[in-house]
């Protein structure tokens, strides 16, 4: 294992912000994984720690494969992480919307311009990436449709499910989408918890990382285990919205297999107490996505459902 930093910058007031990155094997950059790219992914940065535990122990035995090179940047934004904010701690803006950069622009332009450099040029790309709303997702992997990353790659992680969607305006400026502009077949890896850690999880990302770079000849090894992956779209996922604000208290999980009819949460008032309105299932499927904070809004999506 090397470690070397990717990337540098001062600051008035702290250490330098010292991007890391751990290097295995040497010869083609073969794949590159990146975890935490704000403050509140503490699971990803988790992920990618026991990755490189995973990656040394590998690397001992001998079966990186010949004339590949892999690296893993655990964290980027961890100035944000150490007061507990997810955006930069200064102009609250996102790294992750910042790609490809731009060396002559604010902090975080700068960051994602030198962080961008080092990240170019490998053959594939996983990023852990999360939600923007709060919740509990199935564990799977998501393919933004540029028409430069092959979607059946997607099955060579194992997991259950895999997600294609098509790419929206806003998406331009994220890691996933420039790595795949730059001829890097790019996937982002989503994790049932964002701010709290999930060993279960964490464990079946792992082997499911190490699986992919398994079955791309990255890591000698047979590859087996896994799930025969399902590929679904956004016309298969089916978004469900609260219909009055209150106090949430679901009654599934992701991954919950319900049927029609099944209670999938209830909402209280939050003064008097009384349930004011309990949600029921459509159609009969598995929550994709649930909702996991106390209090939601009115229209606000709380779960997220394949349909089956």
């Amino acid at each position: 294992m090397r470690k070397c930093t990717l990337y540098s910058i001062e600051s008035p007031y702290r250490e330098p912000l010292d991007v890391l990155g751990y290097k295995f094997g040497s010869g083609e950059k073969s794949i590159c994984v990146v975890g935490a790219m704000r403050g509140n992914e503490v699971q990803q940065m988790y992920v990618c720690s026991q990755i490189i535990k995973e990656l040394q122990r590998i690397e001992s035995y001998g079966r990186i494969a010949d004339g590949c090179e892999i690296m893993v940047v655990p964290c980027v934004n961890y100035y944000s992480m150490n007061i507990g904010k997810r955006f930069w701690t200064m102009d609250n803006t996102d790294i992750n919307r910042m790609f490809p950069g731009y060396s002559l622009g604010e902090t975080t332009q700068r960051i994602a311009d030198g962080l961008f450099e080092q990240l170019r040029g490998y053959k594939f790309g996983i990023q852990f990436a999360s939600f923007y709303q709060p919740g509990d997702f199935l564990t799977h992997v998501k393919l933004m449709h540029t028409g430069f990353t092959d979607p059946e790659k997607m099955r060579d992680f194992g997991l259950p499910y895999a997600f294609v969607r098509e790419p929206r305006p806003y998406d331009t400026t994220t890691l996933n989408y420039n790595w795949q502009i730059w001829e890097t077949n790019a996937f982002s890896f989503f994790l049932n918890s964002t701010d709290n850690i999930d060993e279960r999880s964490a464990v079946d990302a792992v082997d499911s990382v190490i699986r992919f770079m398994t079955r791309q000849g990255i890591i000698k090894g047979s590859g087996k285990g896994g799930y025969l992956t399902e590929i679904i779209s956004e016309k298969d996922v089916v978004q469900i919205h609260s219909n009055i604000a209150g106090i949430y208290i679901p009654k599934v999980n992701a991954g919950d297999r319900f049927s029609k009819g099944d209670q999938l949460c209830e909402i209280f008032d939050p003064m008097e107490g009384e349930v004011i309105s309990q949600v029921k299932a459509p159609f009969d499927g598995i929550v994709f996505f649930r909702y996991n904070r106390p209090l939601e809004f009115e229209n606000s999506v709380i779960f997220k459902l394949i349909r089956r």
